[in-house]
């Protein structure tokens, strides 16, 4: 299956103004969304807008200094008041110890269906 296009951020938590959410849509190379850093906000969120429904056998993450990670999709035709599903539950990226030694806040990680 070819990869989607992200077609537009629909909201973000926060951004650094350097790094803001639209990076995500990035097709040259790396350019990470980063939170601000006046606010040190410990979770930040972002919805994201394909360019057409499509089922999602994958996902490939590219992790910039985050903990832990977790994917929820919807509809844009759902309601207001239906929630997302869960995609992929909620994983540790970086364990305590990386974070505190700032070590290992780089990679990729890939999580296919049927897959925890």
């Amino acid at each position: 299956m070819a990869p989607i296009k992200i077609s537009y951020v629909v909201s973000f938590s926060s951004q650094d103004p350097k790094y803001p959410a639209e990076n995500l849509l990035s097709e040259d190379g790396v350019r990470p969304w980063l939170g601000c850093p006046k606010k040190h906000s410990k979770q930040l969120s972002v919805e994201l807008q394909l360019e057409r429904a499509s089922p999602i056998g994958y996902v490939d993450i590219g992790n910039y200094g985050c903990a832990f990670l977790q994917i929820e999709v919807g509809r844009s035709s759902w309601t207001c008041d239906q929630p997302y599903l869960t995609l992929v539950p909620t994983v540790t990226l970086m364990t305590p110890a990386d974070s505190k030694l700032d070590q290992n806040r780089y990679g990729v990680r890939m999580f296919k269906e049927g897959e925890d």
